[in-house]
């Protein structure tokens, strides 16, 4: 090669030797969008010896010094003394559970025991208004050898639309959850259920926990998207699952299960939940008997999940 054509050719390679650095290096990972989720808890989780030992105030009080942001309660508790514990704490109410959605469900074949669940939820609906919360959460039906599953979806689409035009006229949206109760089975026949209501006020309340046995958390948050009004942390092992059986598998620690949180928080990510309710469900750590300390303990647990 002659002193011109090796000039020529540096020179070309100059050209283009930044580009193709640049080709080269690593793409940094895109960055994750602000999460301000609040933290929320299942009231009733709080129950049992703990309800003897506190009033409804003071486990209300427990929970801000814990670090929550609300309360998720039962349409079956005193109107007056919720919203009093409430406003004493300084905490919200993140939702309201239907009480009688599994004693009495609207897949029944008994049309007395649809109507007792169907006012249920009606007064689920009054409540949630009053306590300022922006949804309640529905069980829709209960499928089992008596109670076929075309039954438990004719029948629990037909009693839901009766309660359609209360919640559309409180702006408190009926918000179906996920449970093993043999019916809604796959995200996308939950995404349809859903949608066959053509009403902005009937969502999903996710439960990260109850899809595990059977399927994959974030592949549910995709396949649901806005349909998601809240969600429920919960986890499970199915470890523990195949060793023990289908139950204990919800008993492990927050982060230590097959839930896959940072999967969870990037499907949230991806459809646009980023500053919803987060509420814990979470069974109690074995070796941390004092209510105060448990408290804590699953707060800071629901902070490293939201930053998974």
């Amino acid at each position: 090669m002659n002193r011109r054509t090796f000039l020529r050719s540096s020179a070309v390679l100059s050209a283009f030797a930044p580009a193709a650095l640049r080709a080269a290096e690593p793409k940094s990972a895109p960055a994750k969008p602000k999460r301000a989720h609040k933290k929320g808890f299942m009231f009733g989780t709080l129950g049992g010896a703990a309800a003897k030992k506190y009033s409804v105030a003071e486990r209300f009080k427990l929970l801000k010094n814990a670090g929550f942001h609300g309360v998720e309660v039962s349409s079956a508790l005193n109107q007056q003394e919720i919203i009093a514990a409430r406003d004493a704490a300084g905490l919200e109410i993140a939702s309201v559970v239907i009480a009688n959605h599994w004693s009495h469900p609207l897949s029944s074949p008994n049309p007395s025991t649809r109507d007792t669940c169907l006012e249920g939820l009606k007064q689920g609906l009054r409540d949630a208004k009053a306590y300022g919360a922006t949804s309640v959460l529905l069980v829709p039906g209960v499928v089992n050898k008596e109670i076929s599953y075309s039954d438990a979806y004719t029948r629990s689409v037909a009693e839901i639309k009766k309660a359609v035009p209360l919640a559309e006229q409180l702006g408190v949206a009926i918000a179906i959850e996920n449970v093993w109760n043999g019916f809604l089975m796959s995200p996308l026949e939950a995404a349809a259920y859903v949608d066959s209501f053509k009403s902005p006020m009937v969502k999903w309340h996710f439960d990260v926990g109850n899809v595990v046995n059977t399927g994959w958390p974030d592949h549910w948050v995709r396949a649901l998207g806005s349909r998601i009004v809240k969600i429920h942390v919960k986890e499970f092992s199915r470890k523990l699952r195949d060793e023990k059986g289908p139950r204990s598998g919800f008993g492990v620690e927050l982060m230590t299960g097959d839930s896959d949180w940072p999967a969870v928080m990037a499907a949230l990510d991806a459809v646009g939940y980023t500053s919803g309710w987060m509420i814990t469900e979470q069974a109690r750590v074995p070796n941390l008997t004092d209510d105060a300390e448990w408290l804590s303990h699953l707060s800071a647990k629901l902070d490293q999940i939201f930053a998974a």
